[in-house]
């Protein structure tokens, strides 16, 4: 049995489908959203479905790491060869008597 406080109904194939509502969605948002749901034939929810499902399939994949993200931020820019300074020995430590 499911529970009614779930935001979770499952489908017909036995998978979650997930139930979400938006809130104050500005009429300058709903009018194209009605519009393009009338031109693709769709309800104004599947049209809003089809629009999540296609941005956040095309989201490339996040980086495992900060270092990660940097390097792939700053790749296109080309790298700057350092020029390292040669080490000298360790000094001896301070005697405290």
């Amino acid at each position: 049995m499911q529970s009614l406080l779930s935001p979770y109904v499952v489908g017909d194939r036995g998978s979650l489908i997930a139930t979400i509502i938006v809130r104050n969605l500005h009429e300058g948002l709903k009018r194209p959203l009605r519009i393009r749901a009338a031109e693709n034939g769709r309800s104004m929810e599947e049209e809003a479905r089809d629009i999540l499902r296609t941005a956040l399939n095309n989201q490339p994949a996040a980086p495992e790491n900060l270092a990660s993200a940097i390097r792939a931020r700053f790749a296109p820019l080309g790298g700057v060869d350092l020029d390292l300074p040669s080490r000298s020995p360790m000094r001896k430590p301070p005697q405290f008597d």
